[in-house]
Formats: structure tokens, sequence, C-alpha cells
């Protein structure tokens, strides 16, 4: 079962009124990390007073970090993690806005203790031990409610995976040629292989191979094997070469919440055109009330998909910078599913040099593969399956 023990405390801040700690801007500054017999602590130095949240997830054991309204000023690259239970360290924005710092641990029964340290100026320190570690009486502790762990199920979570574009459609085509159908199908693989690794999840990859498939049909699949989410992965191109970074996209029915999403979503649904596309239609008795079943379904379908959107949404933030901090929405017709919750993943703009370079690194690859997963099992423990 998960472990969720939340801490919140204020680190003194005596030039401040109290109404201003809570909402004061802050920043890391400097991130250090030690070890001593047998215990790991890493030091965030800030720059005032911060409001924190730390919890531990399992099934990969991660400790998370929010610190409300703080930015990284820091890097978190170069740390050194050898010898700690620290496998790797990464960061992101939670839906709401503040910052959240994820440490990868390599056992389970690590136990994590965060405190504040104002002695000399801002300070967190977090000691990572192999035994329970005791709250410190300084900090004001405020436990909320455990985490919802994945029930037990006699199947497995079954994510269908949809590489964007193939075939006679190449997708974005970057400056030198690149193609989108190639660098998506590459990431999708490395997802279904992490999917895959995962005790009590299965992954169904779309298409295998260079092909060209219809955007409903895609969609066909995850219904038809009645999947418990849909991923399309992608990587588009933008009129602005300037355009960077991964973005996460939901069903939208009432139009796009931006004039980008719209745009995007244009280039994607041109895909069915290179094919003839393809007429769906519903065989009900009466018309008129399948289209309202079909409405309320969708709307369903389209609130859980969001849920899903921003957990991977603030995963990805860890790993890439994000194009868009929310989750946008608009009308791609690959999405159109009134069963399974679905989202697509911009994984970068493949017009833009730097963000072009990144997709073809099969590290950064693997590691927005990963991300994508973590936002995954973190929506499955919130929403926990019934069946």
């Amino acid at each position: 079962m998960d472990r969720r023990s939340v801490v919140k405390f204020l680190l003194a801040g005596l030039a401040l009124p109290t109404p201003l700690i809570a909402y004061a801007s802050q920043a890391v500054r400097r991130v250090s990390v030690s070890r001593v017999q047998g215990s790991t602590t890493l030091l965030f130095d800030l720059s005032g007073p911060v409001i924190a949240n730390s919890f531990t997830l399992e099934s990969p054991p991660r400790v998370v970090i929010d610190l409300k309204r703080a930015v990284l000023a820091a890097s978190l690259e170069g740390l050194v993690l050898d010898g700690t239970p620290v496998t790797a360290i990464r960061s992101g924005k939670t839906p709401a806005g503040d910052l959240r710092i994820v440490l990868d641990l390599a056992d389970a029964g690590v136990r994590a203790a965060l405190r504040p340290l104002s002695a000399n100026g801002h300070r967190l320190e977090l000691q990572l031990t192999g035994q329970p570690a005791k709250a410190l009486a300084s900090s004001v502790v405020t436990p909320t409610a455990p985490e919802r762990p994945v029930a037990k199920r006699s199947r497995d979570l079954l994510v269908v995976i949809d590489a964007g574009h193939g075939g006679k459609d190449p997708g974005a085509v970057g400056s030198k040629g690149e193609q989108e159908k190639i660098v998506a199908l590459q990431i999708a693989k490395l997802l279904a292989k992490r999917i895959d690794a995962q005790k009590g999840y299965k992954a169904k990859l779309v298409r295998t191979d260079d092909i060209f498939i219809p955007l409903r049909k895609r969609a066909e699949v995850a219904q038809k094997l009645d999947a418990d989410l849909f991923i399309s992965v992608h990587a588009d191109a933008a009129p602005r070469l300037t355009a960077s970074g991964a973005s996460v996209f939901a069903l939208s029915q009432n139009g796009a919440t931006s004039s980008m999403a719209r745009w995007m979503a244009d280039r994607e649904n041109d895909a069915d055109s290179v094919g003839g596309g393809l007429n769906v239609k519903l065989h009900k008795d009466d018309p008129m009330v399948a289209g309202v079943l079909l409405d309320m379904s969708m709307n369903a379908t389209i609130s859980t998909s969001l849920d899903l959107g921003h957990q991977v949404l603030s995963q990805l933030g860890g790993v890439a910078r994000l194009h868009q901090s929310r989750v946008e929405q608009a009308g791609f017709a690959v999405l159109k599913s009134a069963a399974v919750p679905s989202i697509l993943v911009e994984t970068g703009f493949i017009s833009n040099v730097n963000d072009c370079q990144r997709l073809h690194d099969t590290r950064h690859q693997r590691k927005i593969a990963e991300a994508i997963f973590a936002g995954v099992d973190q929506y499955f423990r919130q929403r926990p399956p019934t069946a």
C-alpha cells in the first residue's frame, strides 16, 4: 500500500508579515547531496520562506516535494547520486503551477523526512534513511488523506499507444528532412516497453511499423480492446521556428483553448485526407437518443482525460521544457473515443532545431517515455479502476 505523509511548514520569515509568507514567490538557488553513515541528506537553499509538502509513492518508489509558488533556479543535473538511494532527480510543475521535485528511489524501504533549517538562511533538509525518520518539533505537521492505492485486479491495465502518422503520411518534417512519424514510433515503442515492464500493466501499439492508419481507426483499436487509456504520441511543427517544448492535449467539443491548439488539431486531422478519410455513422434505431447518450459519455471521458493529461504534463515538466503549462484542448479526431480516456502528447517541435536534436537522442526519448508512464501510474493511483 502506498504511504502518503504530508509535511507542511513555513520557514521562518522574520522580515515578512505572516500573510505575505504564504504568497511570496521564492527560488531554489542551490541543491546539494551528502552521505554520512548510511544516511543521505539533500539540502535545498532557498531565496526565502516557502510552504512545502512532501509525500512518498511506491511502484516505483519515489519521494515528491511540492514547493508552493516556487521556481527552480538551480540545476539538478550533475548532482552526484552514486552511493545514495536516489537513482534520479527531476523537476516539473504541479497542475496548480507550483514547483515539484521528484526523487526516484532504488528501494521502497527508504524513509524520507523533510524539515526546515533557518539558522543560516532559508533551507530545506531532506533526510533519507532505511528506517522511518522522525519529524522534528520545529515542523508544523498537517496530515492529509492517504493516496488511494491501485486496487487489486484480476486483469492488467491496458494502455493503447498510438504512434502518430506513418506510411504515406510523414507528419511534420524538420529542417533536414527529419520525419515526425519516425520519432513518434521510436518513443511509442519505448513507452510500450516501459509499460509492459511494470507489473499490472500491459501496452498495445496501434502500429509497430511504418504504415498508414486512418485517425478514427486508431481510436477504434482502443475501444475494441476495451482499453483503460489511449495515448497518441507526436512531435509536431509550428509556423514559428522558435516554438519549442512538450504539450499535452485532450479533446474539446466546444472549440480549442488556444489558436495554437486549434492549429495543431487541424494539422493532425489533415492526416485522414492523405488516406481518403473514414466515415463513421451511429447505427441506432433512434439517432437523437444515440446522439444524446454519446454526448453524455464523451463529456465524462473528456473530464477523466483532462485528469490524465494533468498528471502526464506534470511529469513531462521534469524532463523537458513545457510549451504550455496547462493541458490544452481541441477537436483532435484521433481522441474522439466516447469510452476511453484519451490524450495526445506532443513531445516537442521537430521544426525547432534544439527540440529536433533532443527528440532524436535515445536518452531523451527514454526520459519522455518514463515521464509519460509516471503520469499514467499516478493517474491510476488517484483514480483506481473498479475492476
